[in-house]
């Protein structure tokens, strides 16, 4: 089996989808002779070829909007936003017309698309190109949210997006993209939509994560386990909507303590949905104050990136006060 970084699987679920079926369609900012900015979609323009390999203006109301006709007439387009931060002109097609096909045709018609777009900070790229949104799509209705933390699941949560017959917004953490590696099915597998993945079992305290930022959990994790004897159970998210809210509530019901770690800015983040979420079904098993670690309420900064992130420097403090609270 061979080791993929996230580049790497993203690649090849695309191609595996495209020689599946011809009705899947890649379009987007210098997707095709380039393969992308991060170069995610690199050979495939040489592969399928101009028509289904499309390189698009620099318009993301445009590529969203084109890429909705080409769902409403029956194909299965597979738009990318070169990075999050630029999605914003092309928000009124995803929340106004593309969550709200389904709904407004009375089932009748859907509108099945995977919007891929690189999130995050940690590359240095300043506060236009390391914004968070999730919650944004998160709250809008007839969205489905995902976002991976490592290539086996990528590959697999990108076939089960393609396939998939609502609009979806594939986040892709950009600051893990060639950082982590591990080995990858070439042949056809899948990972279900709405199921979050207990990556390390624990009974102290229960910490979720999802994308670059599991990676910081799950170092923390380790580094309360060696120092102060804290068994952390750290859930990576994997579908952040429709959220696995039964695995979560099973780890809070064992541990008795929960902290929550997200890129995105403190204030309306999708941590605070996640505690209440959590307080409507596993209160009287809290323990202690559920925290949440997270970025600040500020613009992303450029020069002092490394503060804003909530890192492992800040995420072992927060395990470490919830279990000795």
């Amino acid at each position: 089996m061979p080791e993929m970084n996230l580049v790497q699987s993203i690649n090849s679920a695309l191609r595996h989808e495209m020689k599946a079926n011809d009705d899947v369609i890649v379009l987007g900012e210098d997707v095709g002779k380039v393969g992308g900015v991060f170069r995610v979609t690199k050979g495939l323009f040489d592969e399928f070829g101009a028509d289904r390999v499309i390189d698009t203006p620099l318009a993301e109301g445009g590529i969203i909007g084109t890429a909705i006709g080409m769902a409403l007439y029956g194909l299965r387009p597979v738009p990318e936003i070169q990075f999050s931060d630029f999605i914003f002109p092309a928000f009124d097609q995803i929340v106004s017309e593309a969550a709200k096909f389904r709904y407004r045709s009375g089932g009748e018609y859907t509108c099945p698309m995977v919007i891929r777009t690189p999130v995050g900070g940690g590359i240095r790229g300043g506060h236009y190109h390391s914004q968070s949104p999730e919650s944004l799509f998160i709250h809008t209705a007839g969205l489905k949210v995902v976002c991976p933390s490592n290539p086996y699941d990528a590959k697999g949560l990108l076939l089960s997006a393609i396939r998939d017959d609502d609009p979806i917004m594939f986040f892709e953490p950009k600051r893990v993209y060639r950082a982590v590696k591990m080995e990858v099915p070439e042949e056809e597998f899948t990972v279900p939509i709405g199921k979050a993945k207990v990556v390390k079992e624990g009974k102290d305290v229960t910490v979720i994560a999802w994308g670059a930022m599991l990676f910081e959990a799950l170092a923390s994790a380790q580094e309360v386990a060696e120092n102060d004897g804290v068994d952390a159970e750290v859930i990576d998210l994997r579908t952040l909507w429709p959220v696995d809210i039964d695995t979560i509530v099973e780890s809070v019901k064992k541990t008795g303590r929960v902290v929550i770690v997200h890129e995105a800015p403190k204030a309306c983040g999708f941590g605070a949905e996640l505690l209440s979420l959590i307080s409507e079904k596993a209160f009287l098993h809290l323990e202690a104050p559920p925290k949440r670690v997270t970025g600040w309420d500020t613009p992303f900064p450029y020069t002092l990136e490394m503060e804003y992130l909530p890192l492992q420097h800040r995420i072992t403090p927060a395990l470490i006060e919830t279990v000795r609270f």
